[in-house]
């Protein structure tokens, strides 16, 4: 397993992290997502540790607060302590039906880090993400209650997720005067079909030394090849489309990573990961999985190697980078949250 320094921070992590979405099960878009058990989290985090992840990621929304139990469970009952297995989770949200159950600002912020230490059984969280932005509260005042909940020692580190480029510059700025603890990373949605993050928010956050992880990187599944025209039936995919794809520009993609694939002996999926692990600007890139075999293939990405001529076709066949992804408007809706 390769390391990334995490921005400035010092702090290394895994280029290939564990995703811990599917951990736990509840209503709503949780039953198509979730459904790992302990026991079956258990064996894909010892898997993750034996293969050399040392980074996993939840949030406190997911499954209603159940995957963050999770893995504290595993965690636990196997004796991960953070030498070994980093945490990182989320806040903003909805987490309740209460009117302050949601956003950035101070309540809810300092509520849900007590309730997220409890689900997890450790003393601090080593990366604390923001969930996206909220309109409703200053970024000023959320960036100081994460500076409080540092000097407090119960989060180690700060991160965001899907901030655009200014957002970034905006943070950055503020830290910068207020000398308050600086953003360490931003979790962003990265992958053949999405490579919107390559318009601005990648050069901003490399002059800025702010890491970039990035989540769904086969698309929801779909670069596995076993959606679309030519794939098979089944899979959350079927049920729930996120994030979107447009079939008319990812199937070509999906018909490349197939070609690459063959001459690799490889999987689609293993060649999709390792287009995104090829990009040096990439800090960790987080993996997902339902079964030990899954996880396995996502782990043994990291041992392709694509040539330069493999990486031009996928460079082609995947266009230009469109910024402005109509679906990240969904999150400028404070309460539209996953049920």
């Amino acid at each position: 397993m390769e390391y990334s320094t995490l921005g400035r921070t010092g702090l290394r992590v895994s280029r290939l992290s564990l995703g811990a979405m599917t951990f736990g099960a509840g209503s709503g878009i949780w039953g198509d997502i979730a459904g790992v058990d302990r026991d079956q989290a258990a064996g894909l985090v010892s898997m993750a540790v034996d293969r050399g992840v040392n980074l996993i990621d939840t949030a406190d929304v997911y499954s209603q607060g159940r995957s963050e139990e999770v893995v504290g469970e595993v965690l636990g009952a196997l004796g991960l302590d953070e030498s070994r297995m980093l945490v990182a989770t989320k806040v903003r949200l909805r987490t309740g039906p209460g009117q302050n159950d949601v956003g950035l600002g101070r309540s809810h912020i300092m509520r849900s880090v007590e309730t997220s230490l409890k689900r997890l059984g450790r003393d601090h969280i080593d990366l604390l993400q923001l969930h996206d932005r909220d309109a409703l509260v200053p970024l000023d005042e959320t960036l100081r209650v994460m500076d409080d909940l540092v000097t407090q020692g119960k989060v180690r580190h700060i991160g965001v997720c899907n901030f655009s480029a200014a957002d970034l510059e905006r943070a950055f700025g503020i830290t910068s005067r207020t000398d308050r603890v600086r953003v360490a990373s931003n979790q962003v949605h990265y992958s053949l079909t999405c490579r919107d993050v390559e318009h601005e928010i990648m050069s901003v956050a490399a002059a800025n030394h702010i890491g970039l992880m990035v989540w769904s990187p086969l698309a929801g599944g779909y670069l596995s090849g076993k959606y679309g025209q030519n794939g098979e039936a089944g899979g959350r995919r079927t049920k729930l489309d996120f994030p979107p794809v447009d079939i008319v520009r990812a199937e070509p993609i999906v018909a490349v990573l197939r070609e690459v694939a063959g001459e690799l002996a490889a999987m689609p999926a293993q060649v999709a990961l390792a287009w995104l692990l090829a990009r040096e600007q990439i800090t960790s890139v987080i993996v997902g999985a339902r079964a030990p075999a899954q996880l396995a293939a996502n782990l043994d990405a990291q041992n392709f190697a694509l040539t330069a001529e493999q990486l031009a076709r996928l460079d082609k066949v995947s266009g230009t980078p469109v910024p402005f992804p109509h679906w990240m408007q969904r999150f400028h809706d404070r309460d539209r949250v996953p049920a």
